[in-house]
């Protein structure tokens, strides 16, 4: 089985700006790493820093972690608060970029003291909102600019962008898997690559399965996360709830491409039980790995070396679709 693991946003309470209140009460930091552990398959969390809310120790965090048999995977610094609504790399205010590299570098201090794997980045507040607001060209080389800096200071860790078309900025620097691994082969530093999630490239209306086929043939694919939504929105739903079909191309991609990576939820579970839903997501991804399996490859690949949708279909529903047999109670 593949490596399991989650953003332990997954297991917060959540607020939107009608529930302003949240959809239950405040969950802790250490509180939500017991609920990953509680989900039983986890190996690995992604943790945002700085740990707001939160008035213990680094310490106290490893030993949360280690009792519940987990390891953090990566830190991702919240470089889109409201100290940065006007972008981090990309701010108007030369103070404020230094502030937001400033954050960015103690992130990956914590990173390389709990033995993380990357730093994700994630750039919601770098972009712009109406036209004729910011000089596409300065904003552009400033991102680049900022991740040079970056990574080039620590050449010791991976970081990776994670690429999404808007919100909370209109438009986001880093839109696509093109446009970002546009931008990673101007910085052309070897410890900068993507993270894909699986539903905002839904959202920006990419088939997932090709922009991952693209990132790996660049050489650029570190990680991945995954969830599903109607296309329409970011809805960071249960993964498989909607969009089956292609959330099996897509491991089907991942898998004929020898990527071994950790398969990571990134879901927001607000109005159901998050240690339920990861498991129920968990089960789904463990029946993908069983279809991977039984997947006809050598028929799969006639049929789409001559272009017939209808046979390459039938393959596919034969693997999928008896997968969750015997997976009943898992």
């Amino acid at each position: 089985m593949p490596t399991f693991g989650a953003g332990i946003w997954h297991f917060a309470t959540y607020k939107d700006r009608y529930a302003t209140d949240g959809y239950g009460p405040p969950v802790g930091l250490l509180e939500q790493i017991d609920r990953a552990g509680a989900v039983g398959d986890l190996s690995v969390v992604d943790l945002n820093w700085p740990f707001v809310g939160f008035d213990g120790t680094l310490d106290d965090v490893k030993a949360a972690l280690a009792r519940n048999k987990l390891s953090a995977i990566a830190i991702t610094p919240e470089i889109y608060t409201r100290d940065f609504v006007k972008g981090s790399f990309t701010n108007p205010d030369p103070a404020v970029r230094k502030r937001a590299l400033a954050l960015m570098h103690d992130a990956t201090e914590v990173a390389l003291e709990l033995g993380c794997s990357y730093v994700k980045l994630w750039p919601g507040q770098d972009g712009w909102d109406y036209p004729f607001q910011v000089n596409y060209h300065d904003i552009w080389q400033l991102a680049l600019d900022g991740l040079t800096e970056l990574c080039s200071a620590h050449p010791e860790i991976n970081y990776v962008i994670e690429y999404k078309p808007r919100e909370p900025r209109v438009k986001i620097v880093f839109p696509s898997v093109a446009r970002t691994l546009l931008g990673i082969e101007r910085v052309g530093l070897p410890n900068l690559g993507i993270l894909l999630d699986f539903g905002h490239s839904l959202y920006g209306q990419e088939t997932p399965a090709d922009a991952a086929q693209l990132a790996i043939d660049h050489g650029r694919l570190f990680a991945i996360d995954v969830n599903d939504n109607m296309r329409g929105w970011d809805d960071d739903m249960v993964v498989g709830s909607v969009h089956l079909v292609e959330t099996f191309e897509f491991f089907h991609t991942l898998r004929k491409n020898n990527w071994d990576g950790v398969w990571q939820l990134d879901q927001f579970p607000f109005r159901e039980d998050s240690v339920q839903a990861a498991k129920q997501a968990i089960r789904f991804l463990k029946a993908i790995h069983r279809a991977l399996d039984v997947l006809d490859d050598e028929a799969l690949a006639q049929a789409q070396a001559a272009h017939d949708a209808l046979a390459a279909q039938r393959l596919v529903q034969n693997a999928l679709l008896t997968s969750m047999a015997g997976l009943e109670n898992a």
